[in-house]
């Protein structure tokens, strides 16, 4: 029961994170974006007597009829939680005194996309991080895969692009309001892939010092036999001079490079992201 409460606490937390971005950085200055989120906003910019909470949940709920019909019990109650409490947030939160308000003083809208790109991707991240969806988007992506082998990813930009180049359907905007929509996803994207797979990236260390072999100890002692994690630690000839190897996840290149330097301040180091990582 303490497991279900703290998945579905953390995931109202991601879901008031995602709406804010919207409410009060996107919204009031008519930036739209990709997701149903964004086609809900097309549609108030241009209606304004259609709020963005009910166009909203209005596309989700069409979107999940579909779904059930076309994939079947693809979903979980997750999804349909998040559909329900985002309808509620995005109806609620802009009525709480001051709070839009507050943040108001910020006029650029470059700033405001890229703020609200953020949270919205945080918040995002949060939810995927508690097994949660929004829907939207993720259905029409699953049911197009069921019968073209066509990647989700492609299917996502081309539904986002579409999104953000139907608010030139509206006589006020231009293609100004376009190059918005797109800061809006980049910041969106960006905030998903730190906050998602940041902290799982892979690093590669190099280390230049005499006192290698003590280096090498030291951190075999610290971060392996104290449960944290060094992928392979490997030797290799430069001349005659050797050069330890460090591979390891991104967390730990701050507490590598401590190591090495209470070994031998003077070490030369040099640290490179990895793209891959293979072993036996």
């Amino acid at each position: 029961m303490l497991k279900f409460l703290k998945e579905y606490a953390v995931m109202t937390l991601g879901l008031a994170v995602f709406v804010f971005g919207w409410v009060a950085f996107l919204n009031p200055h008519e930036i739209t974006g990709g997701g149903i989120a964004g086609l809900a906003s097309v549609i108030h910019y241009g209606i304004p007597a259609i709020p963005v909470s009910y166009a909203k949940f209005v596309i989700d709920a069409l979107l999940l009829v579909f779904g059930f019909i076309v994939l079947g019990r693809g979903f979980g109650i997750k999804t349909i939680y998040c559909v329900i409490a985002s309808f509620f947030l995005f109806h609620f939160m802009p009525r709480i005194p001051g709070l839009i308000d507050f943040f108001s003083g910020i006029e650029e809208n470059i700033i405001n996309a890229l703020i609200g790109g953020a949270l919205s991707g945080t918040g995002i991240a949060i939810i995927l991080t508690q097994g949660g969806s929004t829907g939207g988007t993720d259905i029409i992506a699953m049911a197009i895969n069921k019968y073209k082998n066509i990647s989700p990813g492609r299917i996502y930009l081309v539904c986002d692009s579409l999104v953000i180049i139907s608010i030139l359907l509206l006589p006020h905007k231009s293609l100004q309001d376009v190059v918005y929509g797109y800061i809006e996803i980049i910041a969106f994207s960006y905030a998903v892939d730190m906050l998602l797979t940041g902290s799982k990236q892979s690093i590669q260390t190099l280390i230049l010092s005499p006192k290698n072999e003590e280096i090498a100890a030291l951190l075999q002692a610290k971060l392996v036999e104290g449960n944290s994690e060094i992928h392979c630690i490997e030797w290799t000839l430069q001349g005659d001079q050797k050069a330890l190897m460090v591979v390891s996840r991104k967390g730990y290149c701050n507490e590598i490079t401590r190591l090495a330097k209470s070994v031998d301040s003077d070490a030369f180091m040099m640290t490179v992201p990895v793209t891959a990582v293979y072993s036996k």
